[in-house]
């Protein structure tokens, strides 16, 4: 019996998007492309300001103009080119086909409406259902994300919910439409650490129920190996690295992937002594602004060499499904 293959359901080729300001011209995505399949779980990876949240804005073509601009590339979703389509079309696949749950759900849900209606709303603009159907729909929708007594709540306002409660209920408002894509930009980021295992249980969970998949943006390796199956490492704009989720854990070929790992807390260091202090990366992102001859990384490597200040290096098959931007990253298989 042969293997089923999983159709590409998103092909991002080149990304570049741009913010002109009066000090000079941003890159911050400068040349990104990575595939999703159907159902697939993917992270985007970096810290603050690597272009990992403007990539996934730019893939809903939110990115605010001026000053920002997608200046080149291809982002072709279920067949379609998205940076082509007219606006009203692009606002058909937004919420519909492809909803994004932001990073502080009290500056995305609206104060002045209860989370009833702003749920409901969606429901009637893209499945043309009138109130009672919608308001069916929310209910149900609202105990799925697990909001108890969700009949009485569906009146509420967003002020009278937790934090971890209004995520669910951007949770609940991104499924709404039955997306086919998901982009979840640091979902847990403003919650504690019981409701972020809570919330990342019900994202898995919902994964497998309503088949999305999805796009995890954050800079917490923890939540990547909780619910990604292939992860991509974004640094100054640029991707550095792709692999499956074991094989970056076991053995990271670039070494600024390398310094993530190393500075995450392991369980029972010794709280003395030299395991004490955790490791850190040192330096800071170079300007997005600045032409950076070689590689984006070298001011902050250890492994630096001349070549790697003036030759950029190419993102380069390391072994079967793993990349890395690196001159000097180890090929075929590492020992962990």
């Amino acid at each position: 019996m042969a293997l089923e293959t999983k159709r590409p359901l998103l092909e991002v080729k080149d990304l570049r998007t741009q913010f002109f300001t009066q000090d000079g011209v941003v890159k911050a995505v400068n040349g990104v492309s990575f595939t999703l399949n159907e159902g697939e779980a993917l992270g985007l990876v970096g810290e603050s300001g690597c272009g990992k949240s403007v990539s996934a804005l730019s893939l809903m073509r939110l990115i605010p103009q001026p000053p920002g601009r997608i200046v080149g590339g291809e982002v072709t979703f279920d067949g379609r080119d998205l940076l082509k389509l007219k606006e009203d079309d692009m606002r058909k696949v937004r919420g519909n086909d492809i909803a994004m749950i932001f990073q502080d759900p009290m500056t995305s849900l609206n104060p002045v409406l209860t989370i009833g209606r702003q749920i409901s709303e969606a429901l009637e603009l893209h499945k043309g259902m009138d109130r009672g159907q919608a308001r069916k729909r929310t209910i149900e929708l609202l105990e799925l994300v697990g909001i108890p007594a969700a009949r009485s709540r569906v009146d509420d306002y967003p002020h009278q919910f937790s934090g971890g409660m209004r995520q669910r209920v951007m949770i609940a408002m991104a499924l709404s439409c039955e997306p086919k894509l998901l982009l979840a930009d640091e979902p847990t980021t403003a919650l504690d650490v019981t409701i972020q295992a809570q919330i990342l249980d019900l994202m898995a969970d919902l994964k497998k129920r309503v088949g999305a998949a999805i796009i995890i943006i954050t800079h917490d390796l923890g939540v990547v190996a909780e619910i990604a199956e292939r992860v991509v490492v974004m640094y100054a704009g640029r991707k550095v690295e792709e692999a499956k989720v074991a094989d970056l854990f076991r053995a990271p070929r670039h070494p600024y992937t390398q310094g993530l790992l190393a500075a995450v807390p392991k369980l029972g260091s010794s709280l003395d002594g030299a395991e004490a202090k955790l490791a850190e990366i040192p330096g800071v992102v170079p300007s997005l602004k600045m032409r950076i001859a070689g590689c984006v990384f070298a001011g902050r490597c250890a492994m630096a060499r001349d070549v790697c200040r003036q030759v950029a290096p190419a993102l380069e098959e390391k072994a079967g499904g793993h990349f890395a931007a690196c001159h000097f990253a180890p090929r075929g298989t590492v020992a962990a």
